[in-house]
């Protein structure tokens, strides 16, 4: 199976999710005269002022799940790391570890196409409540220092602060096992990752995410994309059982 018949095996699971997403229509959503929501209404703010990211977030796109570089260029890879991943490009991501039901990494988990992430902000932390494989995230804002030996985990360790109207999240932390994307980047446990949220009016989230890992690539990697609002909706629980053996959870070749 070709990586994009992975993709397309993955929105088509998204788009099941999304059939049975709930129909609400939320308490303080702008809306025009026709009582649609206004997706291009000014930012909302929280109670301190800073923009509220709260929401239902979607990717604009669904490349970058696919492979987190623009068209036609390569990741600027150490030598192992560029063999790894040339067997997975050639094995059609085999191995990826969604095959086997594990859990999607950073930025991994918020790029997956047809399946949303919420973000929940409150005073002193901000959560991500990411559809897929029913995982969550917390990035803490109470302006705690890192740990000096955080256990290696998919999602890492979060700490964000603000610079000016934009959320600055630092982690690190990582286990080694996640992938960047379904083409097959991959990473070590040394990654950091700083991601840059700005919401630009109602509907509309700039991120723009920078990967730095001197085991794998030779200099950070840096990564823009957008992620737009559903409204009147909410996450959905998505389960995927371990280790399933049929033939949608073994995409690609030995």
């Amino acid at each position: 199976m070709r990586p994009m018949l992975v993709l397309a095996f993955v929105c088509a699971v998204g788009g099941t999710a999304a059939a049975q997403w709930l129909s609400l229509p939320l308490p303080g959503t702008p809306r025009s005269a026709d009582g649609k929501p206004n997706l291009s209404a000014p930012t909302p703010r929280a109670a301190d002022g800073k923009p509220d990211l709260s929401g239902i977030w979607r990717t604009d796109s669904p490349r970058y799940n696919e492979n987190l570089l623009p068209p036609g260029t390569d990741a600027p890879m150490l030598p192992a790391a560029a063999e790894v991943y040339k067997r997975r490009v050639a094995t059609m991501g085999y191995d990826r570890p969604m095959t086997r039901c594990m859990p999607h990494g950073v930025p991994d988990a918020m790029t997956v196409p047809g399946l949303p992430f919420k973000i929940i902000q409150i005073p002193g932390e901000i959560l991500f409540l990411y559809e897929v494989e029913t995982i969550f995230r917390q990035i803490f804002t109470d302006g705690r220092k890192f740990p000096a030996d955080p256990s290696p985990t998919w999602l890492g360790y979060s700490i964000g602060r603000w610079e000016g109207d934009t959320l600055v999240i630092d982690t690190i932390g990582f286990n080694d096992l996640s992938w960047l994307d379904a083409r097959g980047h991959g990473h070590s446990e040394d990654m950091r990752v700083e991601e840059r949220f700005r919401r630009r009016d109602f509907g509309h989230l700039d991120v723009t995410v920078t990967i730095t890992d001197s085991k794998v690539f030779t200099k950070p990697v840096t990564i823009n994309f957008v992620e737009e609002l559903l409204p009147d909706t909410d996450v959905y629980e998505h389960i995927c059982n371990e280790n399933e053996k049929d033939s949608a959870h073994q995409p690609g070749r030995q």
